[in-house]
């Protein structure tokens, strides 16, 4: 999955997803309804290199296999959206098996 382009990008865009569904579902919660900033600020700071990493995928994937605008675009904004990047990512992959059967 790590050796193209298209499989970083989707690694990493599961791995932000997470992150985001941690930070959003877990952290905030712990910190206003419990009292316990600490969860926002690590899973928050790990969440944010997540993000400059999707975005330097996101960037390297579209210059290889040649994006369109839009698709980099809907790509940048499934990950501002809550469980965006695993419905992008399930696309991806059924987009990327199609594209293995029809070469066989």
């Amino acid at each position: 999955m790590l050796k193209t382009p298209l499989g970083r990008f989707r690694a990493v865009a599961l791995a932000e997803g997470l992150s985001f569904i941690a930070l959003l579902f877990i952290a905030m919660p712990l910190k206003y309804l419990a009292g316990m900033p600490l969860g926002v600020r690590v899973v928050g700071m790990v969440h944010g290199l997540l993000f400059v990493l999707y975005l330097f995928a996101l960037l390297e994937v579209a210059i290889a296999c040649r994006w369109s605008l839009v698709r980099v675009l809907g790509a940048f904004g499934a990950s501002l959206v809550p469980f965006g990047n695993f419905v992008l990512e399930a696309r991806l992959r059924r987009e990327q098996e199609a594209s293995v059967e029809v070469a066989r």
